[in-house]
């Protein structure tokens, strides 16, 4: 046993790396973030960055966001913020506004869920009980080793309890506490060891990694809610390597439905969507980011293609909004979203469509979603995004440069034809 360790497991006294022995700076912290720390501090408060900036910041990456914890709770800190909300009902959280949209969240350190007492007998179960704890409590709540560093700015101090900075100069993914009863809690966890593990090219710890074998069924049991928040993670971020991670561990059915199935079972079908993710994430690293509902669109392209492109007469509209009713995804996609992106890929798969029979209803260009399915077209034509003034017309005209067949028109009655009279004149009257 570590002479640091206790029986539990958990460790007495933290490690301490101090300047210059890590990397991180000021300058590389969000001035926003400074400022509440420094206020905090000033006040008499501790306030550390934690969770996924201290990793990156010791990776030598640059944050997506920058969380910080302190000892404060969050009516001390409201009181010291007059742009933050407290938002939360059993354990408030505290947004911090900036211009811009900015938010920076702040939140009190708390107590591992397991550690906090039932509520005495003859009182009521959401009786109140202390929910806060230490750094080091909160520091052994979360998930994963290297997702539980605190970086004290005033110090100039890397904090670690649990081993965290050993993992990321192992380069490896190891959860704190049993991985098994850790993922039995919250199998989401599950997917954020493959989704770490994925991002940062890490090996997974062979206890996490064997109980992501034997517990990866329990993600069936997560509320759908979780498992959409969970996607909306991926794809906003590098989003095809984790994907490919979840299919190796045969999770995308869980999440996907019908479509995460046949991802994988079919292997040719799933490269095909690995060539589109390849194709996303490199024209991301451009600075060009798709919409949630175009994410969504390409992530079922693959999957719907022989359905847009079949030459049996179909109503396509009609055919993709039954595949969708049918696909039984354990992600709750919002039926907004899910009827955006019904829309995306109808009007992707009319354009599909014409470059195989050169007509086009060209009144379709007034739709709504007319835009997002442009640039669907490219990134699946043409492997890129569209540039300056280009359009579909552009690629239409490079393909049918003689001219296209004229729009073959369904013949409709007019609502305000007069219908015909009777032959014989007009009708007597009864």
């Amino acid at each position: 046993m570590n002479k640091k360790e206790k029986p539990d497991g958990s460790v007495a006294e933290p490690i301490i790396l101090k300047a210059p022995g890590h990397p991180i700076t000021r300058a590389q912290i969000d001035p926003d973030a400074l400022k509440i720390i420094d206020r905090l501090d000033r006040q008499g408060f501790m306030a550390c960055l934690v969770g996924g900036a201290v990793r990156d910041l010791m990776l030598g990456k640059a944050p997506k966001d920058f969380d910080i914890a302190t000892d404060a709770r969050p009516g001390q800190i409201k009181k010291r913020f007059p742009n933050a909300y407290v938002i939360g009902r059993r354990f408030r959280l505290v947004h911090v506004h900036f211009p811009g949209g900015k938010i920076i969240e702040v939140a009190t350190f708390r107590k591992d869920p397991r550690n906090i007492p039932a509520p005495p007998e003859g009182e009521l179960a959401d009786a109140p009980v202390d929910i806060y704890g230490t750094p080091r409590e909160d520091a052994f709540r979360r998930d994963l080793t290297i997702n539980a560093l605190l970086y004290d700015a005033v110090l100039d101090s890397v904090i670690d309890y649990v081993g965290g900075l050993e993992d990321l100069a192992c380069r490896r993914i190891r959860v704190i506490g049993d991985p098994v009863e850790r993922f039995v809690e919250d199998p989401v966890r599950i997917w954020r060891v493959l989704r770490h593990a994925a991002r940062l090219g890490f090996e997974i710890e062979t206890c996490a990694a064997a109980a992501v074998r034997s517990q990866a069924h329990l993600l069936g049991t997560a509320s759908g809610a979780r498992l959409y928040e969970e996607f909306n993670k991926d794809l906003a971020y590098e989003t095809r390597p984790v994907i490919e991670a979840l299919r190796c561990h045969g999770l995308l059915r869980y999440i996907l439905g019908r479509a995460g199935e046949a991802y994988e079972a079919d292997a040719g079908l799933f490269r095909r969507l690995i060539g589109f993710l390849e194709i996303e994430d490199h024209i991301r690293s451009t600075g060009v980011v798709l919409s949630l509902e175009e994410m969504y669109a390409l992530i079922f392209w693959p999957w719907l293609e022989e359905l847009l492109l079949t030459e049996v007469p179909i109503e396509l509209h009609k055919a993709l909004h039954d595949e969708f009713q049918a696909l039984q995804t354990g992600a709750t996609i919002p039926k907004t979203i899910r009827a955006n992106v019904v829309q995306i890929i109808y009007l992707t798969g009319m354009m599909l469509r014409a470059f195989r029979s050169g007509r086009m209803r060209w009144s379709l260009r007034q739709r709504t979603h007319w835009p997002q399915a442009e640039r669907l077209i490219f990134l699946i034509r043409e492997g890129r995004p569209p540039q300056l003034g280009e359009t579909f017309e552009t690629l239409f005209q490079r393909r049918f440069p003689g001219g296209a067949k004229p729009e073959k028109r369904r013949w409709r009655p007019s609502r305000n034809r007069r219908p015909k009279r009777p032959a014989g004149g007009n009708p007597s009257p009864a």
